[in-house]
């Protein structure tokens, strides 16, 4: 059974673990409601046995009727300044993504919500040639999935990343992708033709090597080994592939920096980031859940060890210390990550992606030279 009781003046919400196999192949442990709600919805045992009847928890697709598309930023720390997220939500039910607590701005859950009762931008490519018909309207690099993942399972049929990369390839726009989707390589036809005119590159996150850590952590999104074979894919289509070591999670998969960047850059990738775990609203209790059931005796590390570089706490949400942390530890991974990506020749080949090339839709009313 379910109920609705108001949430106490306390920010800090009980979470209650859902049952197992209610959410079997999710990421979340919980569903607290999300933060701006007036009620809190819970479900409890009546003394029947009834919340053995509860369903499992199942994908949900619902349309998002935008009315833009491209999300500006001015965040310093941010490589791009322009984005398009076709979806809200994401299927791939990453513990750590930073992304959770925006969907409590829909009435959902930060847990799993997050991961089951998603949003399609339907008509994002019609947005998209709308805006850049615009008087005035100035290329730039647009990111595609900088909140949420692009190719996550539902562009299998939706192909809205697809329509919004037919309409940046027609007006020859410049475009990064961020994902951890082997999807991605359905679109090298796209892709391909863009890069060799330096309109596009690609990053594709690896945050471990190891399968068992990647499917509780990641357990929607592609392997490890299918990740490191969609580097080689792009790469040997000639699209520039950087990969993501994002998030690193202190004590837990710190150690695989060096390893990845070695297999990432055997898979032809020619540059590589990283990003720090970070623990923002809903996320650290989500985080602490998961790590609690998966990683019992790593658990007091990892939080500690990520509280040393967050100045004794979760998370620090300055500006050039949210993704980086610092103090001695943070230091070192910092260090670590720069002599690897020196020693294996990364980050020495990128350029900026052109956005001279652009060419409004319909030639943006202007008469073609006949000569």
């Amino acid at each position: 059974m379910t109920s609705t009781r108001q949430i106490p003046p306390s920010p800090d919400m009980e979470n209650h673990l859902v049952d197992g196999e209610r959410r079997r192949g999710r990421g979340a442990r919980s569903n607290a409601t999300g933060r701006f709600e007036n009620s809190v919805h819970e479900a409890f045992d009546d003394g029947w046995e009834s919340l053995g009847d509860l369903e499992a928890f199942k994908t949900e697709v619902f349309e998002d009727t935008a009315k833009s598309i491209i999300a500006r930023n001015d965040s310093p720390d941010i490589s791009f300044d322009a984005s398009i997220n076709p979806y809200r939500g994401c299927e791939h039910g990453c513990i750590y993504c930073y992304a959770r607590p925006s969907h409590c701005y829909l009435g959902h859950s930060a847990g799993l919500d997050f991961e089951t009762k998603l949003y399609a931008k339907s008509d994002a490519a019609a947005l998209l040639e709308r805006s850049f018909a615009k008087p005035g309207y100035q290329p730039s690099t647009i990111a595609l999935g900088g909140n949420t993942d692009p190719y996550q399972p539902i562009e299998r049929e939706r192909r809205i990343t697809r329509s919004i990369l037919e309409v940046m390839a027609q007006t020859h726009h410049p475009v990064g992708i961020i994902t951890k989707s082997a999807l991605v390589t359905r679109d090298i036809d796209i892709l391909r033709p863009m890069a060799e005119k330096n309109l596009a590159r690609v990053a594709v996150s690896i945050t471990t090597l190891d399968r068992r850590v990647a499917r509780v952590m990641e357990p929607r999104a592609a392997t490890p080994p299918r990740r490191l074979d969609t580097v080689r894919q792009l790469a040997d289509a000639g699209i520039p592939v950087t990969v993501m070591v994002a998030p690193i999670i202190p004590g837990l998969t710190d150690h695989e920096i060096e390893p990845i960047l070695e297999a990432a850059r055997e898979a032809g990738a020619r540059d590589a980031g990283y990003v720090l775990l970070r623990l923002p609203l809903e996320i650290k209790d989500l985080f602490r859940e998961w790590l609690a059931e998966e990683f019992p005796r790593r658990a007091e590390r990892v939080i500690s060890l990520l509280r040393s570089m967050h100045g004794g706490r979760d998370y620090t949400p300055e500006f050039g210390v949210r993704q980086v942390g610092k103090g001695p530890y943070a230091t070192q991974i910092a260090m670590r990550f720069r002599l690897a990506k020196k020693r294996l020749g990364l980050g020495g080949e990128r350029r900026p992606l052109r956005a001279d090339l652009f060419v409004p839709p319909g030639g943006g009313g202007k008469q073609l030279k006949l000569l």
